[in-house]
C-alpha cells in the first residue's frame, strides 16, 4: 500500500497520521518555567557557598602574609615600614629568592589590597585587614589578622 493518495486530478497528497507529533505550547511553557525554578534554586544555593569561600581564601592569605611578616622580623630585625604596606614581602632577597611572600598577592578575593596596620590591635605588632565584601573598611564584613578564628 502506497503512502500517497490519488485525488481527483489534483496530483498526489500525503494523507494525515493520526498521531500527535510535538508538543503544546502550554507544555512548553510549563517545562521552561520549571528549569527556571531549577536554575534560580542552584544560582542561590550556590551564591553562599561562594561568599563563604571567598572568607575562607581570605583568612588563607591574611594567614600566610602574616607569617611572612614574621619571617620577614627574623630576617630583618623588624617589620616592614607603614609606609611602604606589604610590598617589601614581594622583594627577593639572598635568603628568600622569591620574596616573604613567595607567589603571594597583595589582594583580597574581592580585589582590594590587603592594609597593613602599625601598630595592631591589643598590643599586637600589626594588623592585615581585608575590607570584606562590602569593600568598605571597618565593617563587621572585615577579615582581620587577630581574629581568623571567626
Amino acid at each position: 500500500m502506497s503512502l500517497k493518495t490519488k485525488k481527483r486530478g489534483l496530483g498526489y497528497r500525503t494523507p494525515r497520521i493520526a498521531s500527535r507529533a510535538g508538543f503544546s505550547l502550554t507544555e512548553l511553557l510549563v517545562v521552561i518555567v520549571i528549569i527556571g525554578l531549577l536554575a534560580t534554586a542552584v544560582v542561590a544555593g550556590t551564591r553562599g557557598y561562594l561568599a563563604s569561600s571567598r572568607k575562607g581564601t581570605a583568612k588563607m592569605e591574611i594567614a600566610r602574609i602574616v607569617d611572612a611578616l614574621e619571617a620577614y622580623n627574623g630576617v630583618q630585625g623588624g617589620y616592614p615600614n607603614p609606609n611602604d604596606g606589604l610590598e617589601p614581602l614581594m622583594e627577593s632577597t639572598d635568603d628568600f629568592p622569591g620574596g616573604y611572600l613567595k607567589g603571594g598577592d597583595l589582594n583580597d578575593p574581592w580585589g582590594q589590597p590587603y592594609e597593613y596596620v602599625v601598630p595592631g590591635t591589643d598590643n599586637e605588632p600589626f594588623d592585615v585587614i581585608s575590607s570584606g565584601p562590602d569593600k568598605v573598611a571597618g565593617t563587621e564584613d572585615d577579615v582581620v589578622s587577630y581574629n581568623l578564628s571567626k
